[in-house]
């Protein structure tokens, strides 16, 4: 599923909509925008994980460039790709 973050979003919110996309579809994709969001998709990714370990896996972060339209011109931002390895795997 993908998650368009901004400097607003609520980490804790966030977080918990990773997880439902981790259970669901075992993956989620985060396109935050701008510097303030990346971090908070990237506190929302620490937040899931932690949330994740009772399922005994570990969420794993892979960043990517992705091309966007904005206001007609063409910008380069960040993705992030979230997915899983059990747990004795990541360690």
């Amino acid at each position: 599923m993908l998650f368009k973050v901004s400097a607003k979003s609520r980490v804790n919110q966030l977080a918990g909509a990773i997880v439902w996309s981790m259970r669901q579809e075992g993956q989620a994709e985060l396109q935050p925008i701008g510097a303030k969001a990346v971090n908070q998709a990237l506190k929302a990714v620490a937040v899931a994980g932690s949330l994740m370990t009772a399922q005994e896996v570990r969420l794993v972060c892979t960043p990517s460039f992705v091309k966007h339209q904005l206001d007609g011109e063409s910008v380069t931002g960040l993705a992030l790709h979230v997915g899983t390895l059990p747990l004795e795997a990541a360690l």
